[in-house]
């Protein structure tokens, strides 16, 4: 399971939904422990009033539930991506990883991705020297490959 990987980068990882503790408990049981061994392993929090949804901006008034959304949160509470899907389209946990690993590099670094960055591709390094150069770092056919 990917959440392995992702302790080992320092992520911590929550799930909440407007379903109550005891929904989530039935739906631990009888349907996440037959597609992920054991049940997910990350707490799953219940929002019954949408509190958590409202100030995420994900709670749909109408249905009384959250809307699926993803947020990542710096160690200082900062949001720095989010994404918000309706329910028909899943999540990509490539995507999450790429996300997050190029977060760690920026906060580490201070370096910046270009668009279709990949860990081990080419960062850039803000400053003057960088303005009219960024096309000798980024070659848009690698970061957009067909």
């Amino acid at each position: 399971m990917k959440y392995d990987e992702l302790k080992k980068l320092g992520v911590e990882v929550l799930s909440v939904s407007t379903d109550s503790k005891f929904v989530h408990k039935m739906w631990q049981e009888d349907e996440l422990s037959k597609m992920v061994e054991g049940g997910v392993p990350f707490p799953m929090l219940s929002d019954s009033g949408g509190a958590i949804g409202r100030a995420y901006g994900v709670y749909d008034e109408l249905e009384g539930v959250n809307i699926r959304g993803r947020f990542l949160i710096d160690p200082d509470g900062i949001i720095q991506a989010m994404e918000i899907l309706t329910p028909p389209v899943g999540r990509n946990v490539s995507e999450l990883f790429r996300q997050v690993q190029a977060f760690i590099h920026v906060r580490e670094t201070g370096e910046v991705m270009p668009s279709g960055w990949t860990p081990g591709k080419p960062t850039l390094k803000p400053g003057p020297e960088l303005v009219g150069n960024v096309w000798k770092v980024w070659k848009p056919d690698t970061a957009f490959p067909e």
